[in-house]
């Protein structure tokens, strides 16, 4: 069974540790790319991510969008969304379907 973590600031990520999810909080981007990178070399299924950092880990994230595993997934923080995780929806949906029916 593959694990799931959440990446971000502190104040956005904590409250996954209540469900039981791995959390790495973390500020810099130069860490969230190490973290990413880590989690994924540790057989990490579902990688959240807040919305800022994967804003400026976008590089880093994008090496792991056409391999399965892991999943790498935006979320919005604490401060609200930027609406990066739902365009990343989007797209998904529009590649799978042909056209966007959201």
């Amino acid at each position: 069974m593959y694990k799931i973590a959440v990446v971000g600031d502190k104040n956005s990520v904590l409250a996954f540790k209540a469900l039981g999810v791995e959390v790495k909080a973390c500020y810099t981007k130069d860490d969230a790319r190490l973290i990413v990178d880590e989690l994924a070399r540790e057989k990490y299924g579902l990688i959240f991510i807040t919305e800022d950092l994967a804003q400026e880990i976008e590089t880093t994230i994008n090496r792991y969008n056409n391999v399965t595993i892991p999943a790498i997934v935006p979320i919005p923080s604490n401060k609200g969304s930027l609406g990066i995780g739902m365009k990343k929806i989007d797209s998904n949906v529009e590649k799978a379907v042909g056209s966007n029916i959201l």
